[in-house]
């Protein structure tokens, strides 16, 4: 009798137990899903720094096919034809194409002077330079020498858009049309609206075909180059990527 007594307790709390398994586990549940405020706060935040990337990186991208699909060449005093690669001597597709497009402009009668950019490479060029070359390649087609002005140390977009300055304070040239791939147009206007010049953006003609994959790293080098500008962070490892 004893025996039956005592157990009846236990008998009872385990048939409770077992007749109400799903609400302890629920009551469970909301006090481990309770958040703290910091919590919230950083999530929050979060939230609200991915939604500010990816407007900043929206932005640019309209901003960046805006100037790539616009021609704004008019009468000027110069046409800038911005560096590419050149191999040994010989201007790369890339920089054949910006020069071909300077030519057009300048047969016409766009501006009466062609300046060059860029330059070397060290010892990989064996004394070659991008302005150099596109020096020699504007002479051969015509263009009589005291009608350009080849740039021949810079080494990336920021440094030629000094060096363009320089030129143009020397020179006294009042506004510039400057050539260059379309993605790489958005960059330099703001390059060379911070140096105080007036530039008209005029991308030159695309070769051969480009796939999505090849179109996407493009803005993608822009995107990050141009952010890393605003930002103030020198990024040397991206000289050169994208002008072959």
């Amino acid at each position: 009798m004893n025996s039956k007594s005592s157990n009846s307790p236990n008998r009872r709390s385990s048939l409770l137990r077992r007749r109400f398994p799903a609400a302890k586990r629920r009551s469970g549940s909301r006090s481990r899903r309770a958040l703290k405020p910091t919590q919230i706060f950083l999530r929050c935040l979060l939230v609200a720094l991915l939604l500010a990337v990816v407007g900043w990186f929206g932005w640019l991208y309209i901003q960046i096919s805006a100037v790539a699909g616009r021609d704004e060449a008019r009468p000027a005093d110069a046409i800038a034809v911005f560096g590419a690669a050149e191999y040994v001597g010989r201007p790369s597709p890339v920089l054949h194409a910006r020069l071909d497009h300077a030519l057009d402009l300048y047969h016409e009668q766009m501006a009466p002077l062609v300046i060059t950019l860029g330059g070397g490479s060290g010892d990989l060029d064996k004394g070659m330079t991008e302005g150099g070359v596109g020096r020699d390649y504007l002479l051969a087609n015509g263009v009589p020498y005291e009608q350009i002005e080849a740039e021949t140390e810079s080494v990336d977009t920021g440094q030629q858009v000094e060096r363009l300055a320089e030129i143009a304070q020397t020179r006294h040239l009042n506004s510039i049309i400057v050539v260059s791939d379309g993605t790489h147009l958005f960059r330099i206007r703001k390059l060379c609206e911070a140096a105080g010049l007036t530039v008209y953006t005029s991308p030159r003609a695309t070769v051969g075909n480009i796939d999505d994959y090849d179109l996407a790293l493009r803005y993608f080098h822009e995107m990050v180059s141009y952010t890393l500008l605003r930002l103030h962070v020198n990024f040397d490892w991206l000289h050169g990527e994208t002008d072959a």
